[in-house]
C-alpha cells in the first residue's frame, strides 16, 4: 500500500480502502468503480485488506473453521507473491 500518492489505477491506497464498502454495494460511478478493481487487481496490500473486508461483512461474527482460515493464509500469499512478481517484472 503506497499511502502516499497515487498507487495503480490512479488511486491512492488510502482511497481505495475508505470508499470500498460504496465499491462492494456497487455506490461507485462506473468510472471510479474500474479504477478500484484496476487498483485492488494490481496492489496486492489493498488486495488483501479488500478481502478482509469483504469476509468480515459476509461472515457477520461467524468464525471460519481453522481449515478453511489456513487455506485462504497461502491463497492470500500466493496472490501477494504473484502480485510482487508482476510488479517487479522488467518490461
Amino acid at each position: 500500500m503506497s499511502g502516499l500518492g497515487f498507487g495503480p489505477g490512479g488511486i491512492d491506497c488510502g482511497d481505495v480502502l475508505r470508499d470500498v464498502f460504496s465499491y462492494l454495494d456497487d455506490e461507485s460511478d462506473p468510472t471510479i468503480k474500474n479504477r478500484i478493481r484496476q487498483h485492488l487487481d494490481e496492489c496486492g496490500p489493498c488486495l488483501r485488506q479488500y478481502v478482509k473486508s469483504l469476509v468480515a461483512r459476509c461472515c457477520g461474527g461467524d468464525i471460519a473453521p481453522e481449515r478453511l482460515r489456513a487455506r485462504i493464509r497461502i491463497r492470500l500469499t500466493e496472490v501477494t507473491i504473484e502480485a510482487a512478481h508482476s510488479e517487479y517484472r522488467p518490461d
